[in-house]
């Protein structure tokens, strides 16, 4: 029997890594992954932003001035969400039961969490600035109706539930 050598062994191995990726879909570990190091900069973009627009709701500015800065807050999440959102969608499908289920839940969080955004953007576009005092009343409106758009369109797990996803999640780096 001859021996495997070395070099012809690390180049089967760098030739199947391609092929089983394509042969099916992504481990839950492997999948967790890729979901976590799409979402992690999306997070710090939407803690940023959030962070951003409470600063507006505060500080000293003309309604003209707030209702800019706060369209294009609004309009950097949704941004930011699609991007995530197409993240996702490129992580495909996990190996794991139910994992169309849970990557369409992924998908489908994402989507509303950017039609959110873009709605509250549409919506302080839509508002006159003067008197000012309706403009802020206004603004209060639109950053309700975000608040309950977004909670609306947050991942309902009842039913999406891998114990192996779960695992992945809980264990990895990259979701820590």
């Amino acid at each position: 029997m001859r021996a495997v050598r070395p070099i012809s062994f690390a180049l089967l191995l760098v030739l199947a890594a391609p092929l089983a990726a394509c042969s099916g879909q992504p481990g839950a570990h492997a999948w967790a992954a890729l979901v976590c190091t799409t979402l992690s900069p999306w997070r710090s973009e939407i803690d940023t932003l959030t962070s951003r627009t409470q600063q507006q709701m505060t500080s000293k500015t003309t309604p003209g001035q707030a209702k800019e800065n706060l369209a294009r807050l609004f309009d950097g999440a949704a941004t930011a969400s699609e991007k995530a959102r197409e993240g996702v969608e490129k992580a495909g499908v996990p190996d794991v039961d139910n994992g169309k289920a849970i990557a369409d839940g992924f998908l489908s969080s994402l989507a509303g969490i950017r039609d959110a955004y873009g709605h509250a953007r549409t919506g302080i576009e839509g508002l006159a600035t003067a008197p000012s005092q309706a403009f802020y009343d206004e603004v209060g409106k639109v950053v309700a109706q975000l608040t309950t758009d977004y909670e609306r369109s947050s991942l309902d797990t009842t039913n999406l539930e891998s114990v192996e996803l779960r695992q992945a999640f809980d264990t990895l780096p990259e979701c820590q």
